[in-house]
């Protein structure tokens, strides 16, 4: 049993200084944090708690049917406080902004009711509507901010769209069983616009039917599905959202990202929403920026209300409707499309009033300074109460790279709720390091340090590269590794340096990320098999090209190229934890490191990993030293043919011997060639 935590400590939020001593100074800090989160969570169990009215706004707003004095019909509901008027406008009325009034009530929430008897057939499945808004602004034609679909009308203009389908879709399969403490979580990140060959937006029908198969033969057990709320801008990466309850239509429709969703599931896939509440996009027509005519109406006013550096505006957490939009935001995506959890997007601009921007956080005061946002903290650690309150099952991961103490722990230690947090240092390391330093003079013992510098407690996902890397003007882990090589040199009848050490190093860097960076690893979409292209979304600076939104698959099925050979190398990477829980393994020994040999060997999930990173020189008959008096044996050799390495290894078997070393009392020896690397588990018939 873990250790048990002093009970005065349990309701204070200073529970994690008993994880983490150096957190003891702060703790009047601490107990603010969490007064404040008690103070917010006050306020909504006079409306039923996390699951009553805060998180059910998406059945009270927008269009939902229900009766109204013994009719049925539809009851449409906007909150708009310091609007002059409303009035509901679409194809189901001519675009007559006199024809359908609203009516405000002492909250400020107007509202119309629809009846059947005169609406059942004007107001249909797929019915366009807006919300003509007259307010200090003048007379705008607005979404409805709880709109659940959204259309493009030609080159610019959206309209909110009525979805309500005659047969909806019918879920055929549960999610997947997932249990962290003894299951590592291994994330195939993807955007379904990107993720298809050809020059054009890709759809979740062809995700499903091409991708979705590529993951689960991999070994992957979960989706991060980046861009699925609605974004008026393609190139934003889904970032700018201007419509949160409504699923991008560039991609298709909510039933067939329900299918995309039920199919992953019955493949043994779980599916993680990228989830943006950190700000959303300043568009007056498409988003909710000056809804009701004021600058303080979602968002803060003035400078607070805009995120200079993203061109967005940031919410106002402390409000109750905020709260009650951003909370049945996320009840919305966990229960009507069933996804199993979510990426939260910008942490570190919601935690400081900076936005961490342009910040080192080199010292614990950096967390507790007059910066903290106390608000968003609070949001933040209501919104897991919700995800793991509508689901106990659903996953929440962290985007933050200030590090904030005790993100990933419970909220009832002081924590902030989040399952997981992102290794965000670690990619950023890599790409440094590629770009400052040959490997021959990389410190090992540095870079393990990198891979084990983590907060105890807090599970973390590890990662190379995600999409970030990729973003135009960057480079991926391939390009830079190997250049323009990629294109010429990677035919299996040809012969390049720069492609074998790219190729070596390239599987090094992933194996040792993968075995030490985390409990939990993520791989963006085609980087697995050395993807040779970044990241570059259709826009005025590149002629509207989708060259380098699209992820070239002909690349890894051509068995005359080696990006077969890499994505092999991946599969078998994925399986190393399915067969021996090596993420879900907290324990991390270090048994050997050498900084001259660039070698290193440690221990985790019952395995033995040992590198050797020398550029020139294999290491023959390497005495290691190993845990158990037993022989092991090899499961994983990153310079195996299969992964378009030499061959050199030929022994598979290595026997135990009664030789000390590094304080064990037995010892292996093994040939290990230049840029390789080796995986041992023990025989169990030899202990």
């Amino acid at each position: 049993m873990g250790k048990q935590l002093p009970k005065a400590r349990e309701t204070d939020g200073t529970a994690l200084i008993d994880r983490d001593p150096q957190l003891k100074p702060y703790a009047d800090q601490l107990r603010e944090r969490f007064s404040h989160y008690q103070r917010f969570r006050a306020e909504i169990e006079k409306t039923g708690g996390v699951l009553g009215e805060i998180s059910q706004g998406h059945h009270y707003f927008g269009f939902n049917r229900a009766e109204n004095d013994g009719e049925t019909g539809i009851w449409y509901r906007e909150w708009a406080p310091h609007a002059d008027a409303l009035s509901l406008i679409g194809d189901f009325n001519g675009w007559d902004r006199d024809a359908n009034p609203m009516f405000i009530d002492e909250w400020g929430v107007w509202h119309l009711f629809l009846p059947d008897r005169d609406y059942a057939d004007r107001l249909t499945h797929e019915s366009r509507i807006k919300v003509h808004v007259v307010s200090e602004l003048g007379g705008l034609d607005r979404i409805p901010a709880y709109i659940q679909r959204v259309v493009q009308e030609g080159n610019a203009d959206f309209s909110g769209q009525y979805w309500a389908p005659a047969h909806p879709y019918q879920w055929k399969h549960h999610a997947p069983s997932f249990d962290a403490q003894t299951e590592g979580l291994r994330i195939y990140e993807a955007h379904v616009g990107m993720a298809q060959e050809a020059e054009k937006v890709g759809t979740f029908v062809e995700f499903t039917e091409n991708v979705l198969p590529r993951i689960a033969g991999l070994g992957y057990n979960a989706i991060q599905l980046m861009a699925v709320m609605e974004h008026p801008y393609y190139a934003s990466f889904g970032y700018h959202v201007s419509n949160f309850f409504a699923v991008s239509s560039r991609f298709g429709t909510p039933e067939e990202l329900k299918e995309l969703i039920d199919t992953a599931h019955g493949m043994g896939l779980l599916v993680i929403m990228d989830l943006v509440h950190s700000h959303a996009v300043k568009n007056l027509n498409e988003g909710l920026s000056q809804f009701d005519g004021t600058a303080h109406h979602y968002f803060h006013a003035g400078a607070k209300g805009e995120h200079t550096a993203w061109d967005s505006r940031c919410f106002d957490y402390s409000k109750y409707e905020v709260k009650r939009f951003l909370l049945s935001n996320i009840r919305y995506w966990l229960e009507t499309y069933r996804f199993d959890g979510f990426r939260f997007d910008g942490i570190t601009s919601m935690l400081y009033s900076d936005h961490g921007l342009e910040r080192e956080f080199t010292s614990y005061a950096d967390y507790f300074d007059i910066d903290v946002e106390l608000d968003a903290i609070a949001y933040l650690m209501l919104a897991n109460e919700v995800v793991h309150t509508v689901n106990p099952d659903a996953i929440s991961i962290a985007e933050d790279m200030s590090g904030m103490p005790g993100l990933a722990r419970p909220t009832d230690e002081g924590g902030l709720g989040f399952d997981y947090r992102l290794a965000m240092g670690i990619p950023d390391y890599w790409i440094q390091l590629l770009k400052e330093k040959e490997d021959k003079d990389w410190h090992i013992g540095e870079i393990y340090g990198m891979l084990r510098n983590r907060r105890a407690s807090e599970k973390h996902i590890a990662y190379v590269e995600s999409h970030d890397q990729s973003i135009v003007g960057d480079k991926t882990l391939a390009m830079q590794l190997m250049d323009t090589e990629l294109y010429t040199k990677m035919s299996i009848s040809s012969t390049s340096l720069v492609i074998a050490r790219g190729i070596a190093l390239h599987k090094l860097i992933r194996l040792l990320t993968f075995s030490l960076g985390g409990e939990g690893y993520l791989n963006f979409i085609g980087n697995e098999f050395g993807h040779p292209e970044w990241i570059d979304f259709p826009r005025e600076g590149n002629n509207n090209s989708y060259w380098y939104a699209r992820r070239q698959w002909h690349l890894l099925d051509d068995n005359t190229l080696r990006y077969k050979h890499l994505n092999a190398f991946d599969r078998a990477m994925q399986h190393l934890d399915i067969a021996h829980h090596v993420l879900a393994d907290a324990g991390i020994y270090l048994l050997l490191i050498h900084e001259e040999a660039k070698q290193i060997v440690y221990e985790r999930g019952g395995l033995i990993f040992a590198f050797n990173f020398h550029s020139t020189a294999s290491v023959t008959d390497w005495r290691i030293p190993v845990p158990q008096r037993a022989d092991y044996r090899l499961i994983l050799n990153t310079d195996d043919i299969a992964y378009s390495g030499h061959g050199a290894v030929e022994g598979t078997h290595y026997p135990w011997q009664d030789v000390p070393m590094e304080g064990h009392t037995q010892s292996i020896q093994l040939y290990v060639p230049v840029r390789s690397a080796l995986v041992l588990a023990a025989s169990v018939e030899s202990q």
